[in-house]
């Protein structure tokens, strides 16, 4: 067995802990992302990598992460840009391989999709959400990989959005099945390459109270998740090595539904007793600043 094989299943055996280590957040000036950064430095992380646009943001942030003892490395982002990351990521190489990466930063346009700005909307959703993780996961991928030293892991966050179709969210529910898929895949060649140490999990929310949704409603039986509660468990599953966590229940619940009905069948029980299809008649959302849910 190589000196890299054996440490990777060395750190397999290992509890996984951000302690000592280097987190990467995206969308990290408010919201889940600034959450995430906090909770990284509570657990004792050394270095926490902040993207966003939104520099006074990224600045209140990194003085919080500061103040819980890590070291905030703050970048001015702009995920809808491929050059952007790069340049970021290149940069941010110095710090050493990843211990933990948060693919946070999202938006939302709930529209019906023939009110769409091809590219205000379309693509900048398209660019944010779905494409922007895969290009920060390809650019630091290879260290973490390479180094199985200890546990590392990959939480990508998707949405329910992502596994049930929605009526004013068909650009935003594209990405984000497009994430879950993507996500996914990567777990598996992962696993199929042996590098055991490094885990990806997949985080599919339903709607959280951050502003973000601002105007949504719950389906039946599925109130607003607080940020709090949402980034509590997504750090649980990351921990745990979890593939794929649908939260709240009711969710999961949805998907499985979804998946055993014929289509007119979901469309009643989805859209006419959960009340899915209109969750987002009210829809207001919130000014994007940096794409943060």
């Amino acid at each position: 067995m190589s000196a890299s094989k054996s440490s990777s299943a060395e750190s397999v055996r290992t509890p996984f802990t951000v302690a000592g280590g280097v987190v990467l957040v995206t969308g990290a000036a408010m919201g889940m992302g600034r959450l995430y950064a906090l909770r990284a430095a509570r657990e004792g992380a050394a270095v926490v990598i902040l993207w966003d646009v939104d520099a006074d943001g990224l600045a209140q942030t990194a003085g919080e992460v500061t103040a819980l003892g890590a070291r905030a490395v703050v970048r001015r982002v702009d995920l809808s840009s491929r050059e952007a990351i790069a340049e970021a990521a290149a940069e941010a190489q110095s710090e050493g391989p990843l211990t933990l990466l948060i693919n946070n930063a999202g938006i939302v346009r709930g529209a019906m999709f023939w009110d769409h700005d091809p590219a205000r909307d379309i693509a900048l959703t398209m660019d944010i959400n779905a494409l922007a993780p895969m290009y920060v996961a390809h650019a630091f991928l290879p260290a973490m990989m390479a180094d199985g030293g200890r546990p590392r892991r990959i939480l990508n966050i998707a949405s329910a959005a992502g596994t049930v179709s929605n009526p004013r969210m068909s650009v935003y529910a594209a990405s984000k099945w497009a994430v879950i898929g993507w996500s996914d895949s990567l777990r598996l060649e992962l696993e199929q390459q042996g590098h055991d140490h490094l885990k990806v999990t997949t985080f599919c929310p339903s709607y959280i109270s951050t502003g973000m949704f601002a105007g949504a409603r719950g389906p039946l039986f599925t109130p607003l998740m607080t940020p709090d509660d949402a980034v509590n468990r997504a750090w649980r599953a990351t921990v745990a090595g979890q593939p794929q966590l649908i939260a709240p229940a009711t969710a999961q619940l949805g998907k499985v539904l979804r998946g055993l009905l014929p289509v007119r069948a979901w469309d009643f029980v989805g859209g006419k007793v959960f009340g899915i299809y209109t969750t987002m008649d009210k829809f207001t959302g919130r000014t994007d600043k940096a794409g943060t849910p």
